[in-house]
């Protein structure tokens, strides 16, 4: 149970009282009487898809919300969304200030959306629309909505202490916009169908293709999410299992995306060379704790070891069907430009392009970290060594790539486990193979 501290149990009551006496503010003259029984029509459309939200078959119904502040007076319009909001389940206790909160902040939006569309003369042209003219009250009203919305719930961040004031707003109406903008569509698309001849039924049906779309939309959320759980988890347990690079599989994820984003691929393969990063080194899970750990040289025979652990990494992920790309990566992201790399010593060409792009972001932030058997270089020492090494051990044009992301971006690395522990800074120990980063 998530605790409501009382400056946001005050702020919710402030937004509840807002409703009344919204309520009681005069409509428009040209707002005229509406029906009611069109008024518990939309709420109890609107109440059916709060109580499908609880089993993930809808999701939040601003097409009827908006609908209604185009159909309807303000003050009629503002009480379409108490039933469902009111009545509908919440997850987290306590139950009651939350309901509160939802239907209020609603109330007001649909309120200010109503009033704004009415002041535009939007119901006439939704009785006898003409296109695209009509849009302009409808926009105006779903900017007023999404507004209203950012505003009240940039107020809660900073009520209920998640944010300071100065972030709380920062590029929410933005974020907000683009999907309410398809809800007022959707939702405009009802009132006029509602107001044609065919009626309140071919303004419902609008809600099937909207329902069906948010439908995959959140099935395609949810896998995302399983998909980042899964990378999480096996990340935490080379973490844990390896102390001195905690942290290492992240950075190196970030810098992948950073030379992915400047080679100008699209997004769907910055995203995979990012999983290619973070999960590259999972493989360790598959080596002796003692020989990630151990501040001695290593023998050759401890060494032909920890250089088994692409393979292993490539065998944990071959049945995760979604990582792809990102296999080659973390079985081929030790290869050398020469050919002197491992496991299968691929010269050129041969190494796939994101284990290329991997094995320069993984020798920079090795280098940029302090280890066991040696403190961190500078970030010009270490960009500096990639160059020297460019055309031998990395490809030249990954290299390029992130000195221009780093010149752009800059580069802000999270402090070593090491440093964090208390392991001298400077202690320093040789490495498995030459080269920047070599032991890695």
């Amino acid at each position: 149970m998530e605790a409501i501290p009382a400056r946001a149990h005050a702020y919710v009551c402030g937004v509840a009282l807002a409703v009344p006496a919204c309520l009681l503010v005069p409509p428009p003259l040209s707002a005229g009487k509406a029906p009611w029984w069109a008024v518990l029509l939309l709420a109890a459309v609107y109440a059916g898809c709060e109580y499908a939200a609880r089993f993930r078959f809808a999701g939040p119904c601003y097409p009827v919300l908006l609908a209604a502040a185009f159909l309807l007076p303000p003050a009629t319009a503002a009480l379409v969304s108490l039933p469902g909001a009111l009545l509908s389940p919440v997850e987290q206790a306590p139950a009651a200030p939350r309901r509160l909160w939802r239907a209020a902040r609603q109330a007001l939006a649909v309120w200010v959306a109503a009033r704004v569309h009415g002041a535009l003369g939007g119901r006439a042209a939704v009785a006898d629309p003409d296109f695209p003219y009509a849009l302009a009250p409808a926009g105006a009203a779903v900017l007023a909505f999404c507004l209203v919305l950012t505003l009240l719930d940039g107020g809660m961040l900073v009520a209920a202490d998640r944010v300071p004031a100065r972030r709380a707003w920062r590029g929410l109406f933005l974020r907000s916009l683009p999907p309410v903008a398809v809800h007022g569509l959707a939702g405009l698309m009802m009132a006029v169908l509602w107001r044609s001849p065919y009626g309140p039924v071919a303004a419902l049906l609008v809600l099937l293709p909207v329902g069906v779309s948010w439908w995959a939309f959140a099935q395609y959320h949810r896998e995302r999410a399983a998909h980042q759980a899964t990378i999480r988890a096996l990340v935490q347990a080379v973490d844990i299992k390896d102390g001195y690079t905690r942290g290492h599989s992240e950075r190196v994820g970030q810098a992948s995306m950073m030379i992915a984003r400047e080679l100008g691929l699209d997004e769907e393969r910055v995203e995979m060379l990012r999983f290619a990063g973070i999960l590259h080194d999972v493989g360790k899970l598959g080596v002796p704790t003692r020989l990630l750990t151990k501040d001695g040289p290593l023998t050759p025979d401890e060494r032909r070891v920890i250089e088994l652990h692409p393979e292993y990494g490539h065998e944990m992920v071959r049945g995760i069907g979604f990582l792809e790309e990102a296999r080659a990566a973390v079985l081929h992201h030790h290869e050398r430009l020469d050919g002197t790399g491992y496991p299968y010593g691929l010269a050129g060409g041969q190494i796939p392009e994101s284990a290329r792009v991997v094995a320069v972001a993984d020798a920079f932030d090795a280098m940029t970290s302090t280890r066991s058997y040696r403190r961190a270089r500078p970030v010009a020492a270490a960009l500096e060594e990639l160059e020297r090494c460019a055309g031998s051990q990395f490809d030249p044009r990954m290299v390029a790539a992130l000195v221009r992301a780093l010149e752009r971006c800059g580069w802000h690395p999270a402090v070593t486990a090491e440093e964090t522990s208390g392991t001298p800074a400077g202690t320093s120990g040789p490495s498995v193979r030459g080269g920047p980063g070599a032991r890695r």
